[in-house]
């Protein structure tokens, strides 16, 4: 029972008036201790002076602790600022005691007052004393605090990786934080500069010499990355090895975000692949985009989609004209309206609507006159559009041409269009369809005054069915991951990245171009599976494996940014190039993709997938199926 009102004690902060008495208590018998230790050498104490004198002493520590502030501070949170205060009120109450007895010695009034007799020796001592005695107690009530709360046992374990400023403040949250779980045991670092000191009383240690057995004798089940910069090539250096042992990988956001206060240790995070993308993020951070988009009236289609939305929240900083949000998703549009209040809550419209009803869409462009549209509306999952080559097409091709076409009726000054690498080559009908739409808006690019604008690029991390919620929602049911193919690989982007790019391309672009992105090495999604099982803290394959489910229809092995023919062009920046496409035929093709429309408005032909993709495949040459059913249409089946 008394354990548990000392624990509750401990868990309040004392009142003030408790600390100043504490201190006051130190001060006192640490001048009585120091007076008997000069005094003895003199083989002579006077008790009673002693006493009053050490009760003077004691009122003018009072003091100086009164205007140094020294009580206040949270006794269990005590770090070296305490210290430092400590200090200085110890150094003023010296100074003042020495100037008081220095000047009355030098009177006719110290026989008058023997008390302020002081020997400099004692006050010296004494000074000493109490600065090492009051951050000693402070520090003996912390580590107290943090034995009964902070290693209790269900506390666990940790290693944290990183020895710089980022370390050592993470280090000391885990340390304050009374509802923190985990307890620092072993500090490393990848650093040689680092590795051997001491830093906060650990000794750091390289982060190559961790391995499972003393991961398994330390009861270690977590590693906690704490860098300053969180590069992404040193991230993915340090996450190559901790991988292999069997603990979970954590991550801290960057100093910056913790000394601002926007983040505490509740935001401790699980390691995700877009940390270790193996590429430093790539920001373009172009004025210019917010000055071109500012004051105009904005269109996103496909508002409520992963790129759509994150393309409304980054323009809803933008100081535009309107902004106008269309999907045909209710509700996912309506999430996205909750979250966009919180930034701008004037000139946004939000419209339920499909781009494939072309009176409707007319209404829209009539009404609200955009300046920029931005298409993002398709459907892009692969093997459910080989399935459903009508709605691809109806929606991917005759939806794109439909915003296109009002785009130039209505005036627009420039249209950007949301496309894939799938275009490149394609080999299924998702990819082909957006291929068709990219020669389109080509063609109808040298006709009209609109400028018409392509974006191009890989896989994005994190948007809607893409291949990590899909091995998260996996790993949740204990497994197996499915991989399509062992030597299958993909380019990755984040979706930040994503619409960085589309905005510096509505910027950037005269018309006609093709913006891609230089995203690096392809990732090859074998090791991909294998690095989300051991960053969750399992072992691959004992405790999850991962089955090889073959190719889906239309699938290939991998991705490319640009098809044989095409070759690229700098621009203002490194990472992003203008691929040079074949137009020459272009306004032949444009035609062919007009007939194709009109062959989708007809609902007779909707099941006659044969018929779509033979004229899909006519239009776009390079279109070869791969284990599909369309493949008897491809030539050389064909003979």
């Amino acid at each position: 029972m008394n354990f548990y009102l000392i624990r509750r004690r401990l868990r309040r902060d004392n009142p003030r008036w408790v600390v100043l008495l504490i201190d006051v208590f130190i001060v006192f018998s640490c001048y009585l201790l120091s007076t008997y230790v000069i005094n003895s050498f003199r083989g002579r104490v006077d008790d009673a002076l002693m006493i009053k004198q050490a009760f003077l002493v004691t009122a003018i520590y009072a003091l100086s602790f009164f205007v140094f502030k020294t009580y206040r501070g949270i006794i269990r949170q005590a770090d070296i600022k305490d210290a430092q205060g400590i200090m200085s009120a110890t150094i003023g109450a010296v100074v003042v005691l020495m100037l008081t007895s220095f000047c009355l010695r030098r009177s006719d009034y110290l026989p008058l007052y023997p008390i302020f007799n002081l020997s400099y020796s004692v006050v010296f001592i004494h000074g000493v004393m109490t600065i090492v005695s009051m951050v000693a107690a402070r520090m003996v009530y912390r580590s107290i605090y943090e034995q009964l709360f902070q290693q209790g046992k269900n506390v666990a374990p940790v290693v944290l990786i990183g020895a710089g400023n980022m370390g050592t403040i993470t280090l000391n949250l885990l340390k304050a934080d009374s509802k923190n779980k985990y307890k620092t045991v072993l500090l490393a670092d990848d650093n040689p500069n680092r590795i051997g000191k001491r830093v906060n009383g650990f000794n750091v240690v390289d982060f190559r010499i961790l391995n499972s057995q003393m991961m398994e004798s330390m009861g270690i089940d977590s590693v906690i990355i704490a860098l300053d910069d969180n590069n992404k090539e040193r991230l993915k250096g340090i996450s190559e090895h901790i991988e292999q042992l069997p603990v979970k990988l954590k991550i801290m956001p960057n100093s910056a975000k913790l000394l601002s206060g926007e983040v505490a240790t509740r935001q401790l995070r699980t390691l995700n692949i877009g940390d270790l993308l193996g590429r430093e993020a790539i920001k373009l951070d172009n004025p210019a985009v917010q000055e071109s988009l500012a004051g105009k009236v904005i269109l996103i289609t496909g508002a409520a989609g992963s790129i759509g939305s994150e393309l409304a929240r980054q323009i809803a900083f933008v100081k535009f004209g309107k902004l106008i949000l269309l999907d045909q998703a209710e509700s996912a549009l309506y999430d996205l309206q909750q979250e966009i209040r919180q930034v701008v809550s004037h000139s946004v419209r939000y419209v339920v609507g499909n781009v494939r009803d072309v009176g409707f869409m007319e209404n829209i462009f009539a009404h609200y006159r955009p300046h920029v549209v931005f298409h993002a509306a398709a459907y892009k999952h692969v093997p459910l559009m080989e399935q459903n080559p009508y709605e691809s097409i109806h929606t991917n091709v005759y939806g794109s041409k439909v915003v296109a076409d009002l785009s130039a009726k209505y005036s627009a000054e420039k249209f950007v269009m949301v496309s894939t690498d799938k275009a490149v080559n394609p080999t299924n009908v998702m990819g082909a369809t957006k291929r068709i739409a990219e020669i389109y808006v080509s063609a109808l690019n040298k006709q009209v005054k609109t400028n018409y604008i392509v974006t191009r690029f890989g896989n994005v991390l994190g948007s809607n069915g893409s291949v990590i919620p899909l091995f998260e929602k996996q790993l949740k049911k204990g497994g197996p991951l499915t991989v399509t193919h062992p030597d299958i690989t993909r380019y990755f982007m984040t979706i930040p990245e994503a619409c960085q790019l589309v905005q510096d391309a509505a910027v950037m672009g005269s018309g006609g171009e093709i913006y891609v992105f230089d995203m690096g090495e392809p990732v090859k999604i074998m090791d991909l599976a294998k690095r989300m099982i051991r960053l969750k803290g399992y072992r691959y394959p004992e405790d999850v494996s991962i089955m090889i489910t073959g190719l889906r229809p239309g699938e290939k092995t991998y991705e490319e940014l640009l098809a044989n023919d095409e070759n690229t062009v700098k621009t203002h920046h490194e990472k992003i190039m203008i691929a040079k496409v074949n137009t020459f035929d272009d306004d032949q093709r444009k035609e062919k993709i007009e007939m194709l429309c009109l062959l989708i408005k007809d609902c007779q032909k909707r099941q006659e997938p044969m018929t779509l993709v033979s004229m899909m495949k006519d239009i776009v040459p390079e279109f070869v199926s791969k284990n599909s059913i369309f493949e008897e249409l491809d030539p050389q089946k064909a003979v």
